[in-house]
């Protein structure tokens, strides 16, 4: 196929070959994401991969549903924050470990139940 002079050519003629170019190019990009897709199922080995690359089972998200756990009532407070508890569950939040590492009891953060909050628990 030698150069074509798109200048020269009728406006009917320019549009005739923008479609066919059209239809060209969105055969062959489906071709080549079907091709994509494969390699990449090769790739991957079967694992369960999003859209955006990162694989589900990595992230817990595929397979076995996450347990249910009760909710845990906080039990202890940052008096300078009040909104910042801690339930005593898993790594002391940081504003606590910094007071007790400058001398201060964890039961001085405790909150103290009122006898009105207990009956609320249920």
């Amino acid at each position: 196929m030698g150069k074509i002079d798109l200048e020269a050519m009728a406006m009917d003629e320019l549009w005739s070959l923008h479609e066919e170019l059209s239809k060209l190019l969105s055969v062959r990009i489906a071709a080549e994401k079907l091709e994509l897709e494969k390699r990449l199922a090769v790739l991957t080995r079967g694992l369960n991969v999003q859209g955006d690359g990162t694989d589900l089972r990595l992230r817990g998200e595929v397979g076995k549903t996450r347990r249910k756990y009760p909710r845990v009532l906080p039990k202890y407070r940052n008096p300078k924050i009040p909104t910042e508890t801690w339930s005593g569950r898993g790594k002391q939040p940081r504003w606590l470990a910094a007071a007790i590492k400058s001398g201060r009891k964890i039961d001085d953060f405790k909150i103290v139940e009122t006898p009105r909050a207990k009956g609320r628990r249920g």
